[in-house]
């Protein structure tokens, strides 16, 4: 499943085995974000799940950089 859109944003929920796997990607995502300096947010919950909203916050919607960044977040994955 790909990155919907809802309430301007790019959402997504990952499910992983374990919180060390959820946690694991967390990180790799952070490396990415602040190598981009574009964040989404991010939260953990049920220790396995991982939702990502991603934004530019400075618009207010869904811009090019967004669709950048989730494309690479998927890409963590593969």
């Amino acid at each position: 499943m790909r990155f919907t859109e809802k309430d301007w944003k790019l959402n997504k929920i990952y499910e992983f085995k374990n919180f060390l796997e959820a946690i694991a990607f967390v990180n790799k995502l952070a490396i990415l974000a602040e190598d981009l300096n574009h964040h989404p947010d991010i939260k953990i919950f049920n220790y396995k799940y991982v939702e990502i909203s991603i934004s530019t916050h400075s618009e207010n919607k869904i811009t090019s950089r967004d669709y950048e960044l989730a494309e690479l977040i998927e890409n963590i994955i593969l």
